[in-house]
């Protein structure tokens, strides 16, 4: 029997999914609690997040909430740092605290017989940080070379000199999770336990915790660990609305690169429940999947790239679309040409065809976001941060299916703005500059690594 690869299969029987009951509560002190039971194994996975995101660094200080996550678990109570990993090692328990733009993540992962003991260590680095001044000068040390390897790695360059585009100087969004090298230089270890004293407290976060725990033992068990930390900080944040500025080609030069890495996009509205699923099926038609319009122009027609994807991004207090792909120096005038293409094409609408082959796609694809407890409580976290609805997960499905074509081409005519468009290319510009004398849709800007124009 021969396969006609012609011809997408499709599979005909209906996916239904349901998340297991997510359980609210909240302790004595105020501190939220979200809770999925999954006893499939004997493992317990608890996150404590607190609104102090690297948003919240004060002007100068660029890096601190970073640092601060850094420093936080390097040595709590009664260990320092080679006795808090030794204690965690022995144990096979995972402690550790993640940094981004809107949150600090206090994550712990255990074995449920572990669990009363990784509790007592999880609870000390939360409550009893040493931050001593050894181990802030090495976790400094640390991010200013990672800031040094940063400049010799044209995507991430591509990466941060591109937001900051978007967002202005002015919006929190704009800078890096990691600070500027000047910035963090500037920092002290006293602006790291004000940081703390500032930002970890009850009100100001929400725990998420998924496994082999019945919700009355969690809720006991952080009782009386945490019945005395009732302390109040100072959270305070002002977003500054980012403006669009007039569309450019922003260059970074990296001498002697034979690639051209490219990020262009713009501001769009922020995650909410009425277009996001139109624009989700958008994206992923655009450029969200393999077979998306730009990977296959850019990828299987024109040979330019590997891969080539689009995004709706989406912080807690602001949004952006993009695209992104990695290109040939030699091509990237072209790739840019194609690119601006399809972005102004997909305005032109859809098909039928497009549409229920993203639809089924993102539907058979849903339950795999929910395999493990780490995935489980990423999405329940998402769930806070944006303030989705409590059967939004029970309801995704449905929701997808409700959408129609006018749905996903009013999406199209919403969000995307081809005359808002801002392009930033990381590479060789004695190789690229010459090809952008025929593009007529943008100046061309000459940028540094940190998405500073230095001339233009």
């Amino acid at each position: 029997m021969s396969l006609n690869r012609a011809v997408k299969p499709f599979p005909k029987e209906e996916i239904s999914f349901s998340l297991p009951e997510i359980e609210n509560f909240c302790l004595s002190n105020g501190l939220r609690v979200l809770h999925v039971k999954k006893d499939t194994l004997p493992i317990i996975n608890i996150n404590l997040v607190f609104y102090a995101g690297s948003k919240y660094d004060p002007s100068g200080r660029k890096g601190l909430a970073n640092l601060f996550g850094m420093v936080a678990d390097e040595g709590a109570g009664i260990y320092d740092t080679l006795a808090l990993s030794d204690e965690l090692d022995t144990l096979g328990t995972s402690l550790n605290i993640n940094r981004d733009s809107d949150s600090i993540y206090y994550s712990l992962q255990t074995l449920t017989e572990h669990y009363a003991k990784s509790l007592d260590l999880f609870c000390d680095v939360l409550l009893s940080p040493r931050f001593e001044d050894a181990a802030f000068e090495r976790e400094k040390r640390k991010i200013l070379t990672r800031i040094l390897q940063i400049k010799d790695a044209p995507d991430e360059l591509a990466d941060i000199a591109f937001e900051r585009i978007i967002y202005g100087d002015d919006n929190p969004y704009s800078h890096p999770v990691f600070g500027y090298a000047d910035t963090v230089q500037q920092i002290n270890n006293a602006e790291v336990k004000d940081f703390y004293k500032n930002f970890i407290f009850p009100s100001n976060g929400f725990l998420v915790c998924v496994g082999n725990i019945t919700a009355d033992h969690l809720k006991k068990s952080f009782e009386d660990k945490l019945n005395t930390w009732t302390i109040e900080g100072t959270n305070n944040f002002t977003l500054v609305n980012s403006k669009e500025t007039a569309p450019k080609i922003y260059l970074l030069h990296k001498e002697g690169t034979v690639q051209s890495e490219i990020r262009c996009g713009h501001l769009t509205c922020k995650r909410n429940e009425m277009d996001y699923f139109p624009k989700s099926i958008l994206n992923m038609i655009l450029g969200g999947q393999f077979s998306s319009r730009i990977n296959l122009n850019l990828r299987e027609d024109k040979g330019y790239t590997y891969g080539a994807l689009s995004r709706f991004n989406y912080h807690k207090d602001a949004a952006h679309f993009y695209v992104s792909t990695s290109v040939g120096a030699e091509n990237t005038a072209n790739a840019l040409i194609e690119i601006d293409k399809e972005i102004n094409k997909i305005k032109d609408g859809i098909s039928g065809e497009e549409l229920k082959f993203a639809k089924s796609s993102m539907i058979r694809k849903f339950p795999s976001n929910f395999e493990t407890l780490r995935q489980i409580s990423v999405n329940l976290i998402g769930k806070v941060v944006y303030g989705l609805k409590n059967d939004y997960f029970n309801t995704y499905i449905d929701s997808i299916l409700k959408v129609t074509k006018e749905d996903v081409n009013k999406a199209a005519a919403d969000n995307i703005f081809p005359e808002n468009i801002k392009y930033v290319i990381t590479g060789d510009k004695n190789i690229i500059r010459p090809q952008l004398k025929n593009i007529m849709f943008a100046d061309v800007v000459e940028i540094n690594s940190d998405g500073e124009v230095i001339e233009g």
